[in-house]
């Protein structure tokens, strides 16, 4: 499992011209499934998700989580995020999970996130999504498990 998390100052996420996702102050995070992922990878990932210090203080040093500034998540589910551009200029996409694995990965994944008490907006899995966001520093942090 794979996360790119992305500090923002606001973040929509739109499908058809309509927004269903959207966050003032918080992270928004593209999570990629790949084949084997688990629920104790997602549980790791939202342990450090909702954890990671990387707002910044009365001092100006990142040193608050999400949960300290009271932010909130925007979670897109991104397949792409296993592309496999070694063999060609055509991506290869076979690391990534079948969407009948990944789905309720997903679905788990923002489940533990709201039960940390965090705010949580998403996407919609498997659908073609347009994403807007203002990047805060910029800070874009790749979480694994």
């Amino acid at each position: 499992m794979k996360l790119v998390v992305q500090r923002v100052a606001n973040a929509t996420v739109k499908v058809d011209g309509e927004t269903i996702g959207e966050i003032e102050k918080g992270f928004l995070v593209l999570l990629g499934v790949k084949q084997g992922d688990t629920e104790e990878q997602a549980d790791f990932l939202v342990k450090k998700l909702c954890n990671l210090r990387v707002f910044e203080d009365e001092n100006n040093k990142m040193n608050l989580s999400i949960r300290d500034v009271n932010g909130k998540l925007l979670i897109v589910s991104q397949f792409t995020l296993y592309a496999d551009c070694k063999g060609g200029n055509r991506p290869s996409f076979i690391e990534a999970a079948r969407p009948e694995i990944a789905e309720p990965l997903y679905e788990y994944f923002k489940q533990r996130c709201k039960d940390e008490g965090i705010e949580v907006q998403c996407g919609k899995f498997g659908a073609d999504m347009k994403v807007s966001l203002l990047n805060d520093g910029p800070v874009t942090i790749i979480l694994e498990a």
